[in-house]
């Protein structure tokens, strides 16, 4: 596989972290120690929050602000930011933050990390905490007018909820508007095809020109993370994550088995390991069938060639998905220490009708580069619009093909090895323009590497003894990790880093469960990609994120 240059490291208590010595670098802002499985932390003042995570940012080169966990205890409020490095995400620190329950008040990560703005949104919206000097704090999944914090304790779950009409406001802000200009206030969707789900984009003209962006979501939040805290770790929770990014299933289910793994210290047999890697690779195949044809779909309305070459292309991949697993969208397939059951019989031809598809994708990929890749429209709509400079991608917590696209050389399956990734061959793709056209790129030719990584699994299961096909490992029937344990484990989803926080209460349900959505943090981005550009290229650059409405809701 390829491979870069890290920095030589001592490993940490719990993970292969770097020795931090945290309390040397940050001095008397630090008030104790709070580490946790796979990364040390450190408790902080509320009113430290700023220059502890720069000089986390600047001097140790925690540059990537990946997740913000909010959460209250009988005695306290909390927040959690999960840190990583672009260049080592094996490196990781997690910064606590308590807050009184009299005044839950911290200062904002935003100026840190701009990423930090809609997770400290989301932590305001469902928690109740409140983030001084930030520059928008308003709900942000649930309708502005809700009544209270559903997951602050004082929240009465049983109450009925009246929710009011907000009076109508005028869009236009004062440094946006002008005499001299002919601004215009834009509705695009909740319900418009190219907002590629239920999302309502707020976009400000003036004349062509996109000036303002606001992204409104929010339409379809389902409280995952809360019907994940009320199920148990063994059994109830894993049907859940393929109703996130439901393009990508098993991605999403092996996040939250990676994350329960670790927390109840399960071992995966080494057979299993393979069978997920082929399953997720698989599901990211069809991730990115549906993203491309898609997308030809928004830009220049190409149905009859490109859009159904690529619902055939995933069709076949979904007959694939659900010969293994016995469903074709809700797989619920992987199991905590494994997976369900083996390939399915006979084997040899669940191997063999693989292979007729692997062996039939080259030249599928080449009918795709005709259709798109050298067409002279595409590219007049794709190249040198919505560029997304690789800061602003860091900045904003950006991670997959987003990221990728704009030259950030950043994939866990590599740099954090899970499953059988690090045993086999295989390149992580990366393109330097960063604009709506190399986001197209990294994906196409992330299907030809998802296509040999499922090659090479193949050839691993047909070869593998048949007195050693071990698919679980041996797994207590009911799990209560220990109390007050918490980890943040994260895989290398179809659209960038999903990732899952867990705080055990001692009980076969978790006190804290909290998901990272990849496209959660790439849709922020918007405003900085779309402003400047003009209409057709806010559409172009809302569809090159490739985003999943159910997981950015969740």
């Amino acid at each position: 596989m390829s491979s870069r240059s890290t920095l030589e490291s001592e490993p940490a208590a719990g993970g292969s972290n770097r020795e931090l010595d945290l309390e040397g670098l940050l001095g008397e802002t630090v008030l104790s120690r709070d580490d946790h499985l796979n990364a040390p932390g450190v408790v902080i003042r509320p009113d430290d929050v700023q220059a502890v995570l720069a000089t986390l940012r600047d001097e140790a080169g925690f540059d990537h602000c990946s997740c913000v966990t909010a959460q209250e205890y009988p005695d306290r409020f909390e927040t959690i930011y999960h840190l990583k490095s672009y260049d080592d995400p094996t490196r990781e620190a997690s910064v606590v933050v308590p807050t009184p329950t009299d005044e839950p008040v911290s200062e904002s990560a935003e100026p840190v990390f701009r990423t930090a703005e809609w997770h400290e949104r989301e932590a305001y919206d469902l928690v109740g905490l409140e983030y001084e000097d930030h520059p928008d704090l308003r709900r942000i999944l649930l309708p502005e007018t809700w009544q209270g914090h559903p997951l602050s304790r004082s929240y009465d779950q049983e109450g009925s909820q009246i929710v009011t009409l907000s009076e109508h406001a005028n869009p236009l802000a004062d440094d946006e508007h002008d005499a001299a200009t002919d601004t215009m206030f834009l509705n695009i969707g909740p319900h418009h095809p190219s907002t590629h789900g239920v999302m309502h984009v707020k976009a400000v003209l003036d004349g062509e020109t996109v000036i303002d962006v606001d992204p409104d979501i929010g339409y379809i939040h389902r409280c995952e993370e809360q019907l994940c805290q009320q199920g148990t770790y063994r059994h109830q929770i894993m049907p859940y994550p393929d109703r996130w990014d439901w393009m990508s299933g098993l991605c999403n289910e092996w996040a939250y088995a990676r994350a329960a793994e670790d927390l109840a210290d399960l071992e995966v047999p080494e057979y299993a390991q393979v069978i997920r890697t082929m399953g997720a690779e698989l599901s990211r195949l069809a991730s990115h069938f549906i993203s491309l044809g898609t997308y030809a779909l928004d830009v220049f309305g190409e149905f009859t060639a490109t859009f159904q070459y690529a619902i055939r292309d995933r069709e076949l991949v979904l007959e694939l998905l659900e010969d293994l697993t016995g469903q074709r969208m809700m797989y619920n397939y992987f199991r905590l220490g494994g997976v369900a059951w083996d390939l399915p019989e006979p084997r040899a031809e669940f191997i063999a009708e693989t292979r007729d598809f692997l062996d039939g994708l080259p030249a599928k990929i080449d009918e795709y580069h005709d259709l798109l890749v050298t067409n002279e429209i595409f590219q007049r709509r794709c190249i040198d619009t919505g560029v997304l400079e690789p800061e602003t991608a860091k900045a904003y917590g950006c991670t997959g093909p987003v990221a990728r696209a704009s030259g950030i050389d950043y994939d866990l399956r590599r740099d954090d090895p899970y499953g059988y990734y690090d045993d086999l061959e295989w390149d992580v793709v990366t393109e330097p323009d960063g604009d709506n056209y190399s986001r197209v790129l990294v994906r196409m030719r992330e299907v030809e590497e998802s296509a040999k990584l499922v090659e090479q699994c193949l050839d691993l299961l047909a070869e593998w003894p048949e007195d050693e096909r071990t698919v679980q490992s041996n797994v207590p029937r009911t799990l209560k990790p220990e109390s007050d344990t918490e980890t943040y484990r994260a895989v290398e989803g179809a659209k960038g880093e999903l990732g899952i926080y867990i705080r055990a209460d001692g009980s076969e349900t978790p006190a804290r469960f909290k998901i990272r959505s990849p496209c959660f943090s790439n849709l922020s981005v918007l405003p900085e990609i779309a402003e400047g550009e003009y209409i057709p290229d806010l559409v172009a650059a809302i569809g090159s994120l490739d985003c999943i409405m159910g997981e950015v809701d969740r």
